[in-house]
């Protein structure tokens, strides 16, 4: 298998597995909010093969989720893509940079605000949109209901993706170009 090759098949593995957590790993948290672990895959596959793949794979996981298990359509698509990206790329864009432990820790660290912050905007302008709240109630949740829980989701993605970056990228180093 050449190089290209090699990288397609892991990427189509880290897809179906990242939506394989989404679609068996959703924990409700709070109001319509779910925490699932996809990110930790998509930041892993990442850290493997850069951060553009990081990107496609969040759309192709995200389309898939749109198109099956989806209860918020596509806002939550978009929604989930800028997650994911948030989380995934900005990783993986640092760990390219430093490829070490503590790359990879201070890539997380930066996910994890970059994430928080980005879908603290994010729900501001779309949430009124899908949830069918006016802006103002939900001006109202946003430190009350969306920053703990990205807070939460950012954090466990991170420690996640700190304890099994190692090993995953180990075996997928078979895989890689």
């Amino acid at each position: 298998m050449n190089g290209k090759t090699k990288t397609i098949a892991a990427m189509g593995i880290l897809c179906a597995l990242a939506y394989a957590a989404t679609a068996v790993g959703r924990v409700p948290l709070v109001l319509f909010l779910k925490y699932d672990p996809k990110d930790v895959i998509l930041a892993i596959g990442g850290f493997a093969f850069g951060p553009s793949a990081s990107f496609a794979a969040a759309l192709a996981v995200s389309l898939a989720e749109l198109l099956t298990i989806s209860e918020t359509g596509p806002w939550g698509f978009v929604m989930n893509v800028i997650s994911s990206c948030s989380f995934a790329c900005t990783a993986s864009f640092l760990y390219k940079r430093r490829r070490t432990l503590p790359g990879a820790a201070a890539g997380l660290l930066a996910d994890w605000v970059c994430m928080v912050c980005v879908m603290l905007f994010w729900n501001y302008l779309v949430a009124p949109i899908y949830m069918g709240y006016p802006r103002q109630a939900v001006a109202q949740l946003l430190l009350s209901v969306f920053l703990p829980f990205n807070l939460i989701k950012g954090g466990v993605n991170a420690a996640l993706t700190l304890l099994l970056y190692r090993p995953l990228t180990a075996a997928l180093s078979p895989l890689r170009p």
